[in-house]
């Protein structure tokens, strides 16, 4: 369809397909034998068909082991085939997504497992170098520790005891009927929590955002329709699966429009430069530094890039040389950017195709349909375009809530069910949005978003640690990364490099800080908390030279 002719309007994902388990249905009759899963590294290819008949034996399989309406079942891996199909097949079987990040240690995923009590965790052992089971099994006592976790499915790599492996946890589903499970996905309602996606906070431990079935299929139909994603695209998907972007924006997305998935499980810009003129790519998204690498690429013009047709981008300032260069060296017809958070579905504001290059490098866009989007000051009163405010979010797409945290969701959600992102953002004349600082003390590492407050609780565990405080400092290649100021308990010695190291085995290499300064004390204001700001000041001035 030519740009000029493009629909400025979609039909309601909620009320064309209402649940996730129907939309596979609905794909499965749509686009029948159209390839839907293209998984290059394990030679498997699904089409939509195909898929819906795996999402249903796997919805099986979790009824066999008696998964019941609701309980949460955990994925743990990389971007690969089956992590699409159990999921789906734990929709179909009415129960809860709770998505786990590849980078976390052992600790960290058992934190998760038990506040959403999963009832199950499907994971790899052997795949990119990664036994996830023995991350899990080292840091704590399964399952005394995990009382709640039931069943541990090894989708890749060897299936060590206690666990079952992918093909045996599947053919366990014969003894219930493709009847049985198909009832059991036509009971899943619109209004049905769908996933829970875990996200970090000023509080310290992350927080398990609910989302439900139909706002995921209302955001990302309207999402699909303002990038153009379309039947037949083949859509590159570097973003991780544990992440809203490359799960809901991602593979649910191209589940919707009957394009292809290619699942990407380790992002490197000369396998995707390969993987482009291979794989005849037409949708890359990615973060700007992804672009920049493709187009300063010494060997570019060795690759026949002229597959490529959207592009979506964000989580960095741009600059509007980029978007230009884009559209004027290699083939993008639509580059758009966006802002959302994991609270808001994990989208609240979008650029459109026909906006200019500056608007798109400069901005995140306008509200996408249904939803308002707002600058306020402290008092909740929309500010005069063109001043910075708090940018708050109201509308469908705004989570249920924190799981088992009435109080941090109130603290969230006002009364008027406002979103209080904690952003500051400008917004101009047009309802143009743009982000000029982040959510306070937070810092953002090569995309993944770090909060202090829980790095700082996970370093409290070191006993050598008596204080800590963590800033993000400038990186010239991950943008920013952690610093760590630590007063060490009495007696206790310890240097900056032991204590990197420890935290590099004890949390994800995102949140580990980078650097450490040990002081003496940390600087209070009048009532006792950290002056974050001086820390910022003197850690940048320390890495910077």
């Amino acid at each position: 369809m030519p740009e000029t002719e493009r629909p400025t309007e979609w039909p309601r994902g909620d009320l064309e397909w209402g649940t996730i388990p129907r939309l596979a249905r609905s794909s499965a009759e749509r686009f029948s034998s159209r390839e839907a899963i293209v998984d290059v590294d394990a030679g498997v290819t699904l089409s939509f068909e195909q898929l819906a008949g795996a999402a249903n034996d796997t919805a099986r399989a979790f009824l066999a082991r008696g998964l019941e309406q609701g309980d949460r079942v955990a994925i743990w891996a990389p971007n690969i085939w089956e992590w699409v199909v159990a999921a789906l097949g734990v929709h179909s079987a009415g129960g809860v997504l709770v998505p786990l990040n590849t980078r976390f240690k052992g600790r960290e995923a058992a934190y998760i497992l038990g506040k959403a009590r999963a009832r199950a965790l499907v994971t790899t052992t052997g795949f990119l170098d990664t036994d996830y089971v023995a991350m899990l099994r080292d840091a704590v006592d399964v399952p005394a520790d995990l009382p709640d976790l039931e069943t541990i499915v090894v989708m890749r790599g060897e299936a060590p005891a206690g666990t079952t492996g992918w093909d045996d946890f599947v053919e366990q589903g014969d003894v219930v009927s493709s009847e049985e499970a198909e009832v059991r996905a036509d009971a899943v309602e619109p209004s049905f929590v769908s996933d829970i996606l875990f996200t970090s906070g000023t509080t310290g431990n992350p927080k398990g955002v609910m989302c439900t079935h139909g706002q995921t299929l209302r955001a990302y139909r309207d999402w699909s329709g303002v990038v153009g994603l379309r039947e037949g695209d083949r859509y590159l998907v570097v973003n991780p699966y544990f992440h809203a972007f490359g799960y809901k924006a991602g593979w649910l997305a191209s589940l919707m429009m009957g394009a292809t998935n290619l699942p990407h499980a380790v992002f490197d810009a000369d396998d995707v430069l390969e993987r482009v003129p291979r794989d005849r790519i037409s949708m890359l998204p990615g973060p700007p530094t992804l672009y920049q690498s493709i187009l300063n690429h010494p060997d570019r013009g060795r690759h026949d890039l002229s597959s490529l047709r959207l592009s979506v981008t964000g989580a960095a300032a741009i600059p509007v040389e980029l978007i230009l260069r884009m559209r004027e060296e290699l083939t993008f017809e639509t580059i758009i950017t966006g802002y959302g958070l994991t609270e808001a579905c994990g989208i609240a504001t979008m650029c459109r195709y026909d906006d200019d290059p500056e608007t798109i490098a400069t901005t995140s866009g306008r509200a996408i349909p249904g939803v308002e989007v707002q600058v306020v000051d402290d008092q909740g009163t929309e500010v005069t375009r063109g001043e910075p405010g708090e940018v708050v979010v109201r509308g469908y797409n705004v989570m249920l809530g924190y799981l088992d945290d009435p109080e941090e969701t109130a603290a969230t959600i006002d009364d008027d069910g406002w979103l209080h992102t904690g952003d500051v953002g400008v917004m101009d004349e047009r309802g143009y949005l743009r982000i000029t600082d982040r959510t306070k003390d937070m810092f953002i590492v090569g995309g993944f978003n770090a909060y202090p407050a829980e790095i700082e609780n996970l370093m409290l565990r070191n006993e050598k640690v008596g204080q800590v405080a963590v800033v993000g400092v400038p990186d010239d290649r991950m943008g920013e990364v952690g610093m760590a100021f630590v007063v060490l308990r009495p007696d206790a010695t310890a240097t900056p490099k032991e204590i990197v190291e420890w935290c590099r085995g004890e949390m994800a290499n995102f949140k580990a800080p980078r650097h450490v300064e040990l002081v003496d004390e940390l600087p209070l204001n009048a009532t006792g908390k950290v002056l974050k700001y001086q820390l910022r000041e003197q850690g940048t001035k320390i890495v910077t030279g």
